[in-house]
Order: C-alpha cells, then structure tokens, then sequence
C-alpha cells in the first residue's frame, strides 16, 4: 500500500478495519485526467467504482481495505481521501 496516496483520516480508518475484504469505507478517488484509458477504466470498474466515465478524475466509491491498497499502487491515482459524514448545521 502506498500511503503516501492517503490522507490520515483514511490510513486510521483502515488500522480500524477488522475484515480487508469488507467493503465499508467511502472514499474520494482522485486520478489523473491523463490517464484516462481502458485499463484505467477496467481497473475502476471491477473494484466496483460505479459511473466511470472519460471526462471525470474525481470519483466515489465504497471499498474494501484491500481495494484502496491495488488503488494506491496505480500510477494514475494521485491521493485517496475517505468520505466524511455530513451534519445539518442548525439541527436543534
């Protein structure tokens, strides 16, 4: 795993992680938009990344541990940052 694609909210939540193999961390993919190709493409795709289209960097997704780990040694990914829950501001 390449952690210097991660941000530290993501390399702490995948310490957190019991099963490598669950998918249950949503993240922010963000590429290359050079490196648009079909492995790119194949590669987005069967780790489960929905709506990958040529014109798009930045996509989301929900992974495994073991997914971001192949993510973050491909060449065409520049950082991984984990998806943060939002809050309503002025919930009473």
């Amino acid at each position: 795993m390449n952690y210097q694609k991660l941000d530290s909210a993501l390399a702490v939540a995948l310490n957190d992680v019991n099963n490598s193999q669950e998918h249950g961390l949503k993240v922010f993919i963000h590429t290359e938009n050079q490196a648009r190709s079909t492995d790119t493409t194949t590669v987005l795709e069967n780790l489960g990344v929905a709506d990958v289209t040529p014109e798009k960097d930045v996509f989301t997704a929900t992974l495994s541990p073991n997914a971001i780990s192949q993510l973050s040694e491909q060449p065409w990914v520049q950082y991984i940052k984990l998806s943060q829950n939002l809050r309503l501001f002025n919930r009473k």
